[in-house]
């Protein structure tokens, strides 16, 4: 016996914002829906306000309301690549996964099992941050899922460092520990963006030995974002995909409001046209992280990472003949 059709879904899109001001409504990202207001669901986009795991400036626990709140002006279709990423796929807030804000493995294990739960309603699942050491519970995750993934890392640092006095888990390590774990692809992996001092050459060989290339921040003179687009496909190549997106990828003039600023970043224009390339790789998850809005001026910080989120939600969504 055949099964039965499934009906056409028209999925809910946000509020509109002739009819409610940009101002009012409701405080979900882009103005979605919640979860609990749509019976099912293609992406989930949920905040992980976390940092406890920060080195230097915190703040990042406040970065999922604060990228929220800046995402008010974002609208139904996106001229750049001819898409309308709510009108085809349904994306819904869902709300914070709630974490320990003392103990960092306990916080690890909560968001891991937020990333799990979320995965069995959700197709995919889109995260707003909270510092860098959520990556690691993402990536095991998602992992369980795909297995090994490849992930495109957008950062100003590494993030495969060992240890900070003697810490195996905070946001300059999440990547080290996902090599360790067997959770990234070592032979796709790759660091875009990274700039500014390090402690040694040892940084830069350890950092091979776990996987990634890098395409380092100086280059995108001579590469331009199409290059960087190149270099990003022939890594990754059909590979699952892992996107992590650290804010201060960019130049602290495009994005103050972060923890570890660093000189000589990427505009917010390159970065955006990069990752709509990532329309055409296998991407399987995605993170934006290290949005600190204590140190953020007129939103600025917020509106890149809302972008960031915005382009992301387009990659996936459903293309139809002829679109860009």
């Amino acid at each position: 016996m055949s099964e039965p059709s499934r009906q056409p879904r028209t999925p809910r899109g946000p509020v509109d914002g002739t009819q409610v001001p940009r101002f009012a409504g409701p405080a979900t990202f882009a103005r979605l829906p919640r979860i609990d207001e749509v019976s099912d669901m293609d992406v989930a986009v949920v905040g992980v306000p976390f940092d406890a795991g920060v080195s230097y400036r915190p703040g990042a626990r406040f970065g999922p309301s604060h990228v929220r709140e800046s995402s008010r002006l974002l609208r139904p279709y996106n001229p750049a690549v001819d898409v309308e990423p709510f009108a085809h796929q349904q994306v819904v807030d869902a709300g914070d996964v709630t974490v320990n804000p003392f103990d960092i493995q306990a916080a690890i294990g909560q968001i891991e099992a937020g990333a799990r739960e979320l995965l069995e309603r959700s197709r995919r699942v889109l995260t707003i941050g909270g510092d860098h050491t959520i990556a690691l519970p993402l990536l095991r995750a998602v992992a369980a899922q795909h297995g090994p993934v490849a992930v495109v890392h957008f950062d100003a640092h590494l993030d495969t460092w060992d240890t900070y006095f003697g810490a195996p888990y905070t946001h300059g390590t999440p990547f080290r520990r996902a090599s360790e774990e067997g959770l990234v692809d070592r032979s796709g992996c790759l660091h875009v963006g990274t700039r500014g001092p390090l402690y040694s050459t040892r940084d830069l060989v350890d950092d091979v030995d776990l996987g990634f290339q890098v395409v380092g921040s100086v280059e995108m003179d001579d590469l331009g974002a199409p290059g960087v687009v190149e270099r990003i496909r022939e890594r990754v190549e059909d590979r699952p995909v892992y996107l992590s997106v650290d804010i201060d990828v960019l130049d602290p003039a495009f994005a103050p409001g972060t923890g570890t600023p660093e000189a000589g970043g990427l505009t917010s224009r390159e970065l955006l046209a990069v990752l709509r390339s990532f329309a055409d790789l296998n991407l399987v998850g995605a993170d934006v992280v290290e949005v600190a809005p204590a140190y953020d001026h007129a939103e600025i910080t917020g509106i890149a990472a809302s972008h960031v989120v915005y382009e992301v939600l387009s990659a996936w969504a459903p293309r139809s003949e002829g679109s860009a």
